[in-house]
């Protein structure tokens, strides 16, 4: 059972914040956390076994306002200003994806609405 879902008679509901985000192109936008290479957010264009293909990536290399991943997934960052996330590569192949999570809107939308943090 899950708490965010509301059933009125017999039929379930999730708020609108909880919707998954929207695809391009018929990609779906992810988080995907890698063995060594770190976890990234975008959509994933293919994947067979561990290596997936991800366009439009950004490498979240530091974030704060959510505990975890799966907070991020789900609310966004809390504190955007003090995220570090760098500029979004076309396409990247990571080769040992070991967790893809699926993002909401609001996630989305506060993922990539973090600035682009350069040295």
């Amino acid at each position: 059972m899950n708490p965010r879902v509301i059933s009125i008679d017999g039929q379930d509901y999730i708020p609108v914040t909880d919707k998954k985000a929207e695809t391009f192109k018929g990609m779906e936008y992810k988080i995907i956390r890698t063995y060594s290479a770190g976890v990234f957010a975008g959509y994933v264009e293919s994947r067979k076994g561990k290596e997936v293909v991800i366009r439009q990536a950004r490498r979240l290399w530091y974030w704060k306002g959510a505990a975890s991943l799966s907070q991020m997934a789900i609310d966004g960052v809390g504190s955007p200003d003090e995220c570090k996330f760098p500029e979004a590569v076309d396409t990247i192949l990571v080769i040992e994806a070991i967790e893809i999570i699926d993002v909401t809107e609001k996630a989305r939308e506060s993922i990539q609405g973090v600035k682009v943090w350069k040295k």
